[in-house]
């Protein structure tokens, strides 16, 4: 299977169940992995044969920015899904990262694949 990687996308947003997390957006960082048949694109280098990176990042942008999940896995869950409507895709890796949630390490993060 062949993979398309969109790697530290930062997206600001409204996640967490503590009280102050629910007054400002917070920086998330999105890695994705999605996976697919891409051979005709190599063939035929034709942008339409393959999936367009920048749509994929600018719905999920979209997406994140006006959202107001508590939980860092339902958020991956909507992003999954957002993900598989795109034609060609056929699995989805995600791992978002919530730099501020540590009290001392560099982020928590989830990561979930979906068929």
């Amino acid at each position: 299977m062949d993979k398309i990687h969109i790697v530290g996308l930062e997206i600001e947003a409204l996640i967490g169940t503590l009280p102050r997390e629910r007054t400002a957006k917070q920086p998330l960082v999105f890695d994705l992995h999605l996976g697919g048949d891409f051979s005709k694109a190599g063939k035929t280098d034709t942008l339409a044969d393959t999936v367009n990176y920048r749509d994929v990042e600018e719905k999920l942008i979209g997406m994140v920015e006006n959202s107001s999940f508590l939980l860092l896995e339902a958020l991956a869950e909507a992003a999954a899904q957002l993900c598989l409507t795109f034609p060609g895709v056929r699995t989805v890796n995600i791992r978002i990262a919530k730099p501020r949630a540590t009290l001392r390490g560099e982020s928590i993060s989830v990561e979930i694949d979906r068929p």
